[in-house]
């Protein structure tokens, strides 16, 4: 059977809603949410947006079907993320966090977890998820064997566990009114018993779900938002500095049990690598649609058109060039994901790749379409500035390309059965 680089019915079907979708919904909450000046209420702002895309389907589109959701493929999620981000990325991150939220129970989740996922499937309000993982230290070496480890930890006592610590960076974790979200995913560390020295850090990862109606349980003082933090780009998104304190919650909301918690939080960080490679495509679409179209309206007072220019043309072409390859590679690193071949790592390592070779080239598409356009994009009128600004945070969140992502892949090429192309053509036979 060829290769065939079509979209199917189905897909061709989710990248219309979702085109139609980001122009009728998403592109006026920008409106919206600029009335105000600080990123928190801006957020807040939103509310009815992403309301919105509850009744229509979107949140519980985030949710395995085998939990009750109607999920499609990794490829639907990439075309559906690319769409939204190439028009409002900052309300569409939002969105899609409660998806990365929802990611581990998608993964380890089993029919007693269907209470934890109830209010995403009910297509009413606007449920927030988070999955709870950065820290204000950072995280990159936390997985090292002989280091503390993750700083927010749990302890267990009778049929409780017993949560302390700091999270930083997490979208959608304080909730619309900052008292919690509807369900975290907390990432910690096993603490009921003193680690031996040099142990490995992983040995006590677990994953904890927290509701809102445990801190609500737990009391006032129990979730905490320390700060909310500006950032230049995504400014309607929330992922502030937060504290846990002795925040109580049954032993049924364990996930994934000390020993399985840092599997299962890289699992889902590998899911939501690919999506990060969308959200890479969507802006440099964007850039490079803004572009053209200054180019057809523009001659700066010149002889011929814009595109005339080769310096113009080199630049616009570059851009271009770099959506197509970087698209390629995200649907590849998705369909790799769920149907191989080769083993979890080959496809993984592909997964990792889209995140980290999409969001770097995004980056360096707003700066040549800048370049491109030249003074005129520096007009906050013009959409440049905003898309850079959004494209900048790509190689550093959702686990950093230089500290976490390009590491990750280091490890992988480092195995003795390292296998470089299974992703593509399948195992290597041994000779």
């Amino acid at each position: 059977m060829p290769i065939d680089f079509h979209l199917s019915l189905s897909e061709a079907g989710i990248r219309t809603a979702a085109a139609g979708f980001a122009q009728q919904v998403l592109k006026p909450s920008r409106a919206e949410y600029l009335k105000y000046n600080q990123s928190h209420e801006r957020f807040q702002a939103t509310q009815p947006t992403y309301a919105a895309a509850t009744k229509g389907g979107l949140i519980k589109g985030q949710v395995s079907p085998r939990l009750g959701g109607s999920g499609g493929s990794l490829i639907e999620a990439a075309i559906m993320v690319e769409e939204c981000y190439a028009v409002e990325p900052s309300t569409a991150l939002t969105i899609f966090a409660t998806g990365l939220g929802l990611t581990p129970l998608n993964i380890a989740g089993k029919p007693e977890h269907a209470e934890f996922l109830a209010p995403f499937l009910s297509g009413e309000g606007a449920p927030l998820a988070s999955l709870v993982f950065s820290e204000p230290g950072g995280v990159a070496n936390a997985w090292e064997k002989g280091a503390p480890g993750l700083q927010t930890t749990a302890r267990r006592e009778g049929d409780e566990w017993i949560i302390n610590g700091e999270k930083k960076w997490a979208t959608n974790c304080a909730g619309w009114d900052f008292k919690g979200c509807d369900l975290a995913c907390v990432v910690c560390r096993d603490v009921t018993e003193p680690a031996e020295p040099g142990s490995d850090p992983k040995d006590r990862a677990m994953v904890i779900l927290v509701t809102r109606a445990d801190l609500d349980r737990n009391g006032p003082d129990a979730f905490r938002v320390l700060r909310h933090i500006p950032t230049p780009g995504h400014t309607s998104v929330s992922g502030p500095h937060v504290r846990y304190t002795n925040v109580r919650v049954p032993a049924k909301n364990v996930l994934s049990p000390p020993g399985q918690g840092a599997q299962l939080a890289l699992a889902s960080f590998d899911a939501s690598a690919v999506l990060v490679g969308a959200m890479g495509v969507g802006l440099m679409r964007a850039a490079f649609d803004a572009a053209l179209d200054f180019a057809k309206r523009d001659n700066r007072n010149g002889a011929v058109p814009l595109l005339g220019r080769q310096a113009f043309a080199d630049l616009l072409s570059g851009i271009k060039m770099q959506t197509e390859a970087s698209r390629a590679l995200t649907w590849k690193a998705a369909h790799a994901m769920e149907n191989g071949p080769g083993d979890y790592d080959a496809r993984r390592e592909l997964a990792l790749a889209a995140k980290v070779y999409c969001s770097d080239a995004a980056v360096k598409a707003c700066t040549d379409a800048i370049n491109a356009v030249g003074i005129t994009a520096y007009d906050s009128d013009q959409p440049f500035a905003e898309l850079l600004n959004n494209a900048m945070v790509l190689p550093i969140f959702d686990g950093g390309n230089v500290g976490i992502r390009r590491r990750h892949m280091q490890e992988l090429m480092l195995s003795p059965d390292y296998d470089a192309w299974a992703s593509t053509y399948g195992p290597t036979e041994k000779r």
